[in-house]
C-alpha cells in the first residue's frame, strides 16, 4: 500500500540496480519515471516493465548538474508530481591514489555527488510545497568505510551520506523522509564501467562483484527498506559486517581490509 498511486523517479535506470528497481516497481500500483544517459537503453527497460504505459523516460546526464531545474520541471509535468526520488545513478573507480588523475576525482564528484545533490535540491521545493516526499539515495558500504583502489568513489559516497543526513535534519518538519541505501557487492556492470586512473573504463569484472547479490534480489530488499522508511539500510552479504566492525574497532577493520583481495 505504501507505493499506491505514488510517482517514483529512478536515476541510473538503464541497467543494474536501476533496471531491476524499474521492473520491480512496475508491478505495483504506481507510476515510474526512468532516467539515465542512454535513451535507447531506457526504452528497452520500459518495455520490460509490467505496465509500460505507466512508465515515462527522461534521459539526462548527472554530470550536467547545472540543468537540473529544467529536468525536474519536465519530470513533474509528466505525471503531475513526484513522490519518491531514487538517486541511483553514478559511476565507480578502480585505481591506486598515486596513479589516479585529479580529473578522475573531479569526474566522480561531479557525477556521484554534485549531480545527485543538484537534482535533489531541485526536487526539494516540490517536496516542501506538497508537505511530503522521500529521497532514497544509493550510496555504498564504501560511503561508511573505505577500501583500496576506490579513493575517489569512497570520497564521493561519504559526501553523499553527510549531505543527506543534513537534509533529513532540516526537513523532517516538512514530512520529508531520507533513506540511505548502502549496497555491498551486487552483480552488475559497476566494476566494468568503473574509471581507472587515467579515466578509461576498467572493462573487467572482479570476483567479488561477480559473486555479489543478484540485482533482482537486491531490488526487493531495497524496496522493503524504502517501505519501512529506514534511515539507512546495508544490503549485501558478509561484507555488511564492515559497518559494525568500523564502529567497534577502526584498526581491526583496517587490518581486515588490508588482507582482502580487492581490486
Amino acid at each position: 500500500m505504501y507505493f499506491d498511486n505514488k510517482v517514483i523517479w529512478i536515476t541510473g535506470a538503464s541497467s543494474g540496480i536501476g533496471k531491476a528497481l524499474a521492473i520491480a516497481f512496475s508491478k505495483y500500483n504506481c507510476k515510474v519515471i526512468l532516467s539515465a544517459r542512454r535513451e535507447a537503453k531506457l526504452e528497452e527497460v520500459k518495455q520490460l516493465c509490467s505496465n509500460p504505459e505507466a512508465v515515462a523516460i527522461i534521459p539526462f546526464d548527472l554530470a550536467h548538474y547545472n540543468i537540473m531545474q529544467s529536468v525536474v520541471e519536465k519530470a513533474i509535468s509528466v505525471f503531475g508530481t513526484i513522490d519518491i526520488l531514487i538517486n541511483n545513478g553514478g559511476i565507480s573507480q578502480r585505481s591506486l591514489i598515486i596513479d589516479t588523475s585529479i580529473e578522475v576525482d573531479k569526474k566522480l564528484m561531479e557525477v556521484d555527488y554534485l549531480g545527485t545533490v543538484a537534482l535533489s535540491k531541485a526536487v526539494l521545493p516540490h517536496f516542501v510545497a506538497q508537505k511530503s516526499g522521500h529521497f532514497v539515495t544509493v550510496t555504498s558500504l564504501m560511503g561508511k568505510f573505505s577500501s583500496q583502489y576506490r579513493s575517489a568513489y569512497c570520497g564521493a559516497k561519504h559526501a553523499l551520506n553527510g549531505f543527506f543526513d543534513a537534509l533529513r535534519l532540516e526537513h523532517q518538519k516538512d514530512n520529508i523522509n531520507v533513506t540511505m541505501i548502502c549496497p555491498g557487492f551486487v552483480n552488475t556492470n559497476v566494476a566494468r564501467n568503473a574509471l581507472t586512473g587515467n579515466g578509461t573504463a576498467l572493462n573487467t569484472q572482479d570476483e567479488a562483484t561477480n559473486n555479489g547479490l543478484d540485482a533482482d534480489v537486491f531490488a526487493q530488499r531495497m524496496i522493503k527498506a524504502i517501505r519501512k522508511e529506514k534511515f539507512e539500510a546495508y544490503i549485501g552479504k558478509f561484507e555488511k559486517i564492515g559497518v559494525l566492525v568500523k564502529r567497534i574497532s577502526p584498526k581491526l577493520l583496517h587490518r581486515i581490509t588490508l588482507k582482502s583481495k580487492v581490486r
